[in-house]
């Protein structure tokens, strides 16, 4: 037996182990908060907006119901791909990544752009004092801020070699942060800008990255992965 095939073997099993915990703890997170899901099930099956699509639990239930449909726009966009000539692992990569950015980042961002009680009423409010609001936050608080970016922080490095590093992907999850909070104080939402939610959503951007580091993109995978021209029959 050759090195390397020695060598990949405990790679592979390392990984086979990573994805089974990874499962087992999605699969244990939603057993331990399917209660609280399903609260929401009544209305927004209903197609209600208020109770399903206002409310955090209504929200999240909804993302795990889109997840069958996310995963066949990542399969068409796979097989796009390869059809046009891309590596059958780097077209699977590239549409997990493409659609997992978006699924997993725009629900919290519907939440964070959610208005509070008096919006356009209320006095803005900006906390500009780092740690401040930290321990105002509560373990809710804290847990729902680090998920925000954190599909962008773990997918996007995968799918651009560009972000493929730990400062940008820090810097990314603080850039879109900032947006954010901006977005919320011009908006007039009643909601406070602080820079504590900036804080921790880029730590969980960057932790959500580390996460994927074994996948992230390289530069030789920079290239556009359509087919490159067909060169001309001679004679």
């Amino acid at each position: 037996m050759s090195h390397n095939a020695s060598s990949s073997t405990p790679r592979r099993v390392v990984r086979a182990v990573l994805l089974s915990l990874a499962v087992l703890g999605v699969a244990g997170v939603l057993f331990s908060t399917r209660r609280m899901l399903m609260m929401s099930a009544p209305r927004c099956m209903a197609g209600r907006w208020h109770g399903c699509y206002d409310t955090f639990n209504g929200v999240m239930l909804m993302t795990l119901v889109a997840v069958p449909l996310a995963v066949l726009v990542a399969w068409a966009l796979a097989s796009w791909r390869r059809a046009a000539g891309a590596d059958s692992a780097r077209a699977w990569r590239w549409s997990l990544a493409e659609v997992g950015m978006v699924h997993g980042t725009v629900p919290f961002l519907w939440l964070t752009m959610m208005p509070g009680l008096a919006p356009g009423v209320a006095p803005r409010r900006v906390s500009l004092v780092p740690l401040r609001d930290l321990v105002t936050m509560g373990t809710g608080g804290i847990i729902g801020n680090l998920l925000v970016f954190a599909a962008l922080g773990f997918f996007a490095p995968m799918r651009f070699a560009s972000l493929a590093s730990v400062p940008r992907v820090l810097a990314l999850g603080a850039g879109c942060s900032v947006l954010v909070e901006v977005a919320q104080y011009v908006l007039w939402l009643d909601r406070v800008s602080s820079v504590d939610d900036v804080l921790v959503n880029a730590t969980g951007a960057l932790l959500a990255g580390l996460a994927s580091r074994h996948w992230w993109s390289t530069g030789a995978e920079t290239p556009s992965d359509r087919p490159g021209p067909v060169p001309a029959p001679v004679g």
